[in-house]
């Protein structure tokens, strides 16, 4: 404890441990001027915060996008792939009826354009070209769909990248010709 002028001060020097003589106690210690130190911080620090909360939200809309267009496909890929009749042997749906048939109404359901789709493709395709056993014919789709990203104060703040899908399931009715790169 310090005794100063009749007075015992604490620890800190702030205040007295005594009532006595409150009157002429002065400042022992000389503060330095903090106000706006928070301020400071919060300003540095929330412009990264909201960022990376907005980085986080960006990515996982894209990321949602390329899952729906990729259901989509698959959707598109397994109605390809069915008779549409049990009686009509070797009969498949057309490439455009796929897509407006199946693929579209799939995008409209997640609230995607289905006008966007660009390079779209349905082939035949065989599913596995290095085996020895006799050719497995399937049907692939592919096709790609826009996405702009909304990210201020980065250089990918409405930068449009376009998602990518492709997929491939085996014909349940094999057709006798399977023409790698055909249009069904």
């Amino acid at each position: 404890m310090l005794s100063r002028g009749g007075i015992e001060w604490g620890r800190m020097f702030q205040y007295p441990r005594t009532r006595l003589g409150l009157g002429p106690v002065r400042k022992v210690t000389v503060w330095k001027e903090e106000s706006g130190a928070e301020l400071f911080e919060a300003a540095l620090v929330l412009p990264l915060l909201l960022m990376l909360l907005l980085g986080i939200v960006s990515f996982g809309r894209a990321y949602n996008e390329y899952q729906t267009i990729t259901r989509a496909a698959r959707e598109g890929a397994r109605e390809a792939v069915l008779t549409p009749c049990a009686t009509c042997s070797g009969v498949n749906y057309a490439s455009s009826d796929i897509r407006t048939n199946f693929i579209e109404p799939a995008l409209k359901a997640s609230s995607l354009d289905p006008t966007k789709i660009s390079n779209y493709t349905t082939n035949y395709v065989f599913l596995d070209p290095n085996d020895p056993t006799p050719y497995i014919c399937g049907i692939q789709i592919a096709f790609q769909y826009p996405y702009t990203f909304a990210l201020p104060f980065t250089t990918l703040n409405f930068s449009t990248i376009q998602l990518s899908t492709k997929v491939q399931m085996r014909m349940e009715n094999q057709p006798t010709t399977c023409t790698p790169g055909a249009v069904p």
